[in-house]
């Protein structure tokens, strides 16, 4: 072979090899520009394709981020992560972080997604209703978290002090409606995504949340003020990413359900994804726009200190940042 000829064979290897390391080297790249975010949530279950669907649905992405979702047994330990630094934002009651800012803990409420409460009190058929609860025991989570608040609302308006009723902390909603369909408990608080499979259980739904405690907000967004400062853009992104998320999720039944049953790992005939979603749609339980609601923060505030709850008052204003909600809507409106 010529010299020629070898010169032209070593160019052509040489274009290929430069071709093919852009190839491998690009998405690596791109992938790098996408800034970290990490979101604390309650453990996946049956509402998993509208919590889940910003992270896994390509929509962080399009706002440059990639959403980590970290995953707890209930939002009252997210809370301490996030103060810890552990995470960028977490979703959960206000509950806790209320009384954490009345602490003067570093805490913003940035939006609520979820005003509307799908959740309840389940209970033995001896339980005929909610006044047969004095005397009970009765499942929550704890100090602060949302079943532990939601089983004092329902009692204090029921005019059940909290000390006529033994409380039982477990872990996550699934454990606790196990403990009620296994007769360990007479009660407790969980998600209403186990009404479809409370009969077969032998339990039932004592109280919607919703007809009781309507000002009950369920999930709101938290992000420390430090981030906000140093990451405000960010915070915003993250925001848009969730506020287009959840309008694609309303408007795509299937989709979410089919998200849940992935990251959740439930079988495909189990009834409660599909049932989560109708109830949502049903109620209008999720706002894209994430608004803060004062009135219903001012309620819950208040209802902190009918439960002992919070000892110290609190200016709710003081404790919310709508600036990077602000944001986000411009973003999602380019």
């Amino acid at each position: 072979m010529s010299p020629k000829m070898n010169a032209r064979g070593w160019q052509l290897g040489l274009l290929l090899a430069t071709l093919l390391t852009t190839a491998l080297v690009a998405p690596a790249s791109n992938a790098a520009e996408l800034k970290n975010w990490r979101h604390g949530v309650v453990e996946a279950k049956s509402d998993a394709g509208f919590v889940f669907m910003a992270s896994r649905g390509g929509f962080a992405e399009k706002q440059g981020l990639k959403i980590e979702m970290v995953q707890f047994k209930g939002d009252a330990i997210a809370l301490r992560a996030l103060l810890a630094g552990e995470l960028d934002s977490y979703e959960g009651s206000p509950g806790a972080p209320i009384i954490a800012g009345s602490r003067g803990a570093d805490i913003k409420i940035t939006g609520c997604y979820w005003p509307g409460l799908t959740y309840g009190i389940y209970a033995k058929p001896s339980v005929v209703g909610p006044e047969d609860l004095k005397g009970k025991m009765m499942a929550i989570s704890s100090p602060g978290a949302l079943p532990d608040l939601v089983a004092r609302a329902v009692l204090e308006k029921y005019k059940i002090p909290a000390s006529a009723v033994r409380f039982s902390i477990m872990g996550s909603d699934s454990d606790r409606f196990k403990a009620v369909s296994g007769g360990i408990v007479d009660a407790a608080a969980a998600s209403t995504e186990f009404v479809p499979i409370a009969e077969r259980a032998g339990i039932k739904l004592l109280v919607h949340a919703r007809d009781v405690v309507p000002n009950y907000l369920r999930f709101c967004t938290y992000i420390r003020g430090k981030t906000l400062t140093e990451r405000g853009e960010d915070a915003a992104k993250f925001l848009a990413a969730e506020m287009t998320a959840w309008r694609f999720a309303l408007d795509n039944r299937e989709k979410v359900i089919a998200l849940t049953h992935e990251v959740a790992h439930s079988k495909p005939d189990d009834p409660r994804p599909a049932y989560i979603f109708d109830e949502v749609k049903r109620y209008s339980a999720i706002d894209p726009a994430m608004p803060v609601p004062m009135e219903k923060l001012t309620w819950m505030r208040d209802l902190l200190i009918k439960t002992g709850n919070l000892t110290k008052p609190v200016e709710i204003k003081t404790l919310v940042d709508e600036r990077p909600r602000r944001r986000a809507l411009e973003l999602i409106a380019k």
